[in-house]
């Protein structure tokens, strides 16, 4: 399909990062899930939130947002925009002293935003309005890392496809029943079997019941559906849906929620799915963490 040439590229990220991490508790009181180290291939250890900005430069974004509690405003700066001490540096090997430049250089890319009150989800994305502006931007988790099993990086995949289509794309990927209740899923015709479709319908941790009877789609297994993958190529129209739940006091566990948002824009909007040829690694619950730990870096 022919890019048009009215596509504005996308050249901004957004990773929240202002959650508690309850579910790493307590260990999340004192270090930030979003700075949990993962080993990577070659045998560097880094923290999620760098792994995660790295996905998204290698997709050619060239300014990321990082959404923070007030209090962890310094420590996110620190690790990207601060070089170590004189007397650290020396110590440091040659290697690790040019990883050291390269970390301030990613700094260069790199805006601080804070989330003042933890509202959810869909309010830290919201914090973003005015840096994001009349833009399309890539939305990623803070908690979730990726490997891409075709010599393109799963962010590429989706922005890609954006590039293709002209309206949101929300990246996609296969999960079995049992994982349905952690998950937010979605249906919709498919363009390309197995590889992209049109989406219909946005339901958050549907029921098994629910899913078997409205979510299946044709082509996948009995018990296997389409999940959210973690990476959202949105157009700014979902700032105006976020707004108005934040007027309307629209909540759901209390909180503002990103998906029911998404679920109004895709009426209001196109919205594809891309199914992303890579694999998800979650950190943010203690299992998945320990998977991850092991996987990532033995990971093709």
């Amino acid at each position: 399909m022919p890019v048009s040439k009215s596509v504005k590229k996308i050249k901004k990220a957004v990773i929240p990062a202002a959650g508690f991490g309850t579910r790493l508790f307590p260990t999340t009181k004192v270090v930030k899930k979003e700075l949990f180290p993962v080993i990577d291939k070659d045998g560097r250890a880094k923290p999620v939130i760098l792994l995660i900005i790295e996905e998204a430069i290698s997709a050619g974004i060239e300014e990321i947002a990082i959404v923070v509690q007030p209090d962890d405003k310094s420590i996110f700066k620190k690790l990207f925009k601060r070089p170590p001490s004189a007397a650290l540096f020396e110590k440091l090997s040659p290697e690790n002293q040019k990883f050291s430049k390269y970390l301030v250089d990613i700094g260069d890319k790199i805006t601080v935003i804070t989330q003042t009150q933890q509202e959810g989800y869909g309010h830290a994305v919201y914090c973003t309005k005015d840096w994001v502006g009349n833009e399309p931007f890539l939305l990623m988790l803070g908690d979730h890392i990726y490997s891409s099993k075709i010599k393109k990086s799963c962010a590429s995949q989706v922005l890609e496809m954006y590039q293709q289509v002209n309206h949101s794309v929300i990246g996609l990927n296969t999960v079995n029943s049992e994982l349905l209740h952690k998950v937010g899923c979605v249906t919709g015709n498919w363009q390309k079997q197995n590889s992209s479709l049109s989406i219909t319908e946005i339901s958050e941790k549907p029921s098994l019941d629910y899913a078997r009877d409205n979510l299946h789609l044709e082509g996948l297994e009995k018990d296997e559906f389409l999940s959210i993958f973690g990476l959202y190529a949105l157009t700014p129209t979902i700032f105006d849906c976020l707004e108005a739940d934040i007027n309307n006091n629209v909540r759901f566990k209390g909180e503002f929620q990103l998906t029911t948002c998404l679920d109004v824009l895709r009426q209001r909007e196109k919205m594809t799915g891309y199914v992303v040829e890579g694999t998800c690694f979650d950190i943010g619950i203690p299992d998945a963490y320990l998977q991850t730990l092991n996987d990532f870096r033995n990971r093709d």
